[in-house]
C-alpha cells in the first residue's frame, strides 16, 4: 500500500492555525507537511531560556532575539528554537519573518539531531538562511552552517570551546561556554 499525504500551503497553514483547529497543539509546517513537534526536556528548556537572555544581552539594539516562534518560508513555517532577526520589532506585527529578514537561526538538539541536520539545514539552505547554528547537547559541540547554496551548506564547521562570530555581525564574540550548557 502506498501512503499519499496531502501538501500543505503556507497560505492554507495559515487559515488552519487562524481556525484555532490547531490549538494547544505542538505542531509546525515543514515542507508542506504538518508535523508534531517533540517535547521539550529540561536541559532543551534550560539552554534554550539561558541561550536567549544571552544573545538579548549581546544584541540590544542591534537585532531581535525570538524565542520559538514561526518564521514564514517557501513551503514550510517552522519555529526555530531561536531566531536572530532585523530590527525594529514592529516588522512583524502582521506577519512571522521572512528569509530576508533572518540574521541566523539557532535549533537547540537533543533527540531531534538528526531532523535538525538533514530536513531542517535543508529547508534554511534553499531559503538562503545565511547563517544556521545547531546546539549538539548529546555530543556538546556547536554545529555552524554557513554558505547556502540549494538544499545544502558549503561550510559547516563544528566547536567545542572558545568563540564563534556571527557573520552578521562581525564585531561580536558569542562564548561557547554560554552556549554549550550540558
Amino acid at each position: 500500500m502506498t501512503l499519499t499525504t496531502y501538501k500543505w500551503s503556507v497560505e492554507q497553514w495559515h487559515k488552519l492555525v487562524e481556525s484555532g483547529l490547531l490549538e494547544g497543539k505542538s505542531v509546525e509546517l515543514l515542507e508542506g507537511e504538518i508535523v508534531a513537534m517533540s517535547p521539550e526536556g529540561i536541559p532543551h528548556s534550560y539552554t534554550n531560556d539561558s541561550v536567549v537572555k544571552y544573545l538579548r544581552k549581546l544584541l540590544e539594539g542591534l537585532a531581535d532575539v525570538r524565542e520559538s516562534h514561526p518564521i514564514t518560508l517557501d513551503n514550510s513555517e517552522p519555529e526555530p528554537d531561536i531566531a536572530i532577526v532585523r530590527l525594529p520589532e514592529t516588522t512583524y506585527r502582521n506577519h512571522h519573518p521572512y528569509s530576508q529578514d533572518i540574521y541566523w537561526l539557532i535549533e537547540i538538539s537533543n533527540k531531534t539531531l538528526k531532523i535538525d541536520l538533514e530536513q531542517k539545514s535543508k529547508i534554511y539552505a534553499r531559503n538562503e538562511i545565511a547563517e544556521y547554528w545547531v546546539i549538539d547537547l548529546a555530543n556538546k559541540k556547536l554545529i555552524v552552517h554557513t554558505q547556502p547554496k540549494g538544499e545544502k551548506y558549503l561550510q559547516i564547521v563544528e566547536y567545542k570551546l572558545g568563540k564563534v562570530t556571527p557573520q552578521a555581525f562581525v564585531n561580536l564574540e558569542v562564548s561557547l561556554n554560554k552556549l554549550l550548557l550540558f
